[in-house]
């Protein structure tokens, strides 16, 4: 039986992270819920308010696990906030990852982080909290990721990089085997970082 998740963030991120909980078959999705509501449904997924009220109707609903399903770019906050207000309230943060994605066994991907489609995480790598790494991205071998970063898609972070918490990767980014990148690094689509 699958157990019930809620998403928080009802954006463009949200179809994706609904994509990757449909195809990965784990988790029902009760209902998704955003500050700022603009529609009633999401891929035929009930939006509501996110509120104290409907956060506490979760639990009367036995819904304890969540996802945050809102993007980040340009800073983390949002996605921060939401992780350690929800956690003050009990809730599970499951990993959620693509089954078209590859994952190695001597990796270790902790809570809240969403792996999407067609990524390639290798052995050693360790990735934080509340991460997102993005569709066809590359973390090779004893690579550290950072809690509330980005990875976005198709970047190749080559082995023994550290990257700091709250940092954000552009799309298609390169980074040289073994870079420290210190927290709240942003680094824009498209470049090579050499040093």
């Amino acid at each position: 039986m699958k157990k019930k998740i809620a998403l928080f963030g009802a954006g463009g991120h949200a179809v994706s992270c609904i994509d990757i909980i449909e195809t990965e078959k784990k988790f029902s999705i009760e209902c998704i819920l955003d500050k700022y509501p603009n529609r009633k449904y999401l891929a035929n997924y009930k939006i509501i308010e996110e509120n104290d009220l409907n956060i506490a109707n979760l639990k009367k609903k036995n819904v304890k696990n969540v996802v945050i399903s809102v993007g980040q770019i340009k800073t983390s906050k949002i996605r921060k906030d939401l992780f350690y207000k929800l956690k003050k309230n009990g809730f599970i943060f499951p990993v959620i990852k693509s089954p078209s994605s590859i994952i190695s066994k001597r990796s270790k991907i902790e809570e809240g982080t969403v792996i999407f489609h067609n990524c390639v995480i290798n052995a050693g790598a360790n990735i934080g909290k509340n991460c997102i790494i993005n569709s066809s991205s590359l973390i090779e071998h004893g690579v550290k990721i950072g809690d509330h970063s980005h990875i976005s898609t198709g970047a190749i972070i080559n082995g023994d990089c550290v990257i700091g918490n709250d940092t954000f990767i552009g799309s298609g980014s390169i980074l040289k085997q073994g870079l420290k990148l210190k927290s709240k690094t942003f680094i824009k689509m498209g470049s090579v970082v050499k040093k």
